[in-house]
């Protein structure tokens, strides 16, 4: 199986940016695509964001639109998610996952993976 290792949550305030990287190692990176998703205490998973195995084609979540952005490097096998105009309801635990496919990664199918996480919290 492949692993997949967090970095770059942290403390900030409101209004803040903040970019969390994801470190790919056991498989051939470009062969999947990626995404980052967020849970929090008491509320359920949401995708935040996906990206196809070359970056071509990148989406994010209505609840995000306009202040986050999903890219990747596959010479570094790296995926990144910049956060810009933080806001207390941003609040989780930031996963990355990997899968066969948007939809694989979306529904967390039969052939995606999660990595363990990076806390990001958003308070004044």
């Amino acid at each position: 199986q492949g692993q997949l290792v967090e970095s770059g949550g942290g403390l900030v305030q409101p209004g803040d940016a903040l970019r969390v990287s994801c470190a790919a190692s056991g498989r051939t990176f470009s062969n999947y695509a990626m995404g980052w998703v967020r849970q929090a205490a008491g509320k359920e998973r949401e995708v935040v964001g996906v990206i196809t195995r070359y970056g071509g084609n990148t989406d994010v979540a209505d609840s995000v639109k306009g202040r986050f952005t999903i890219s990747r490097d596959n010479a570094k096998n790296t995926v990144y998610l910049q956060m810009n105009n933080l806001k207390p309801e941003d609040t989780g635990v930031y996963y990355c996952a990997a899968g066969s496919s948007i939809g694989d990664v979306r529904g967390r199918g039969r052939s995606s993976y999660w990595g363990q996480g990076t806390q990001v919290t958003v308070s004044s």
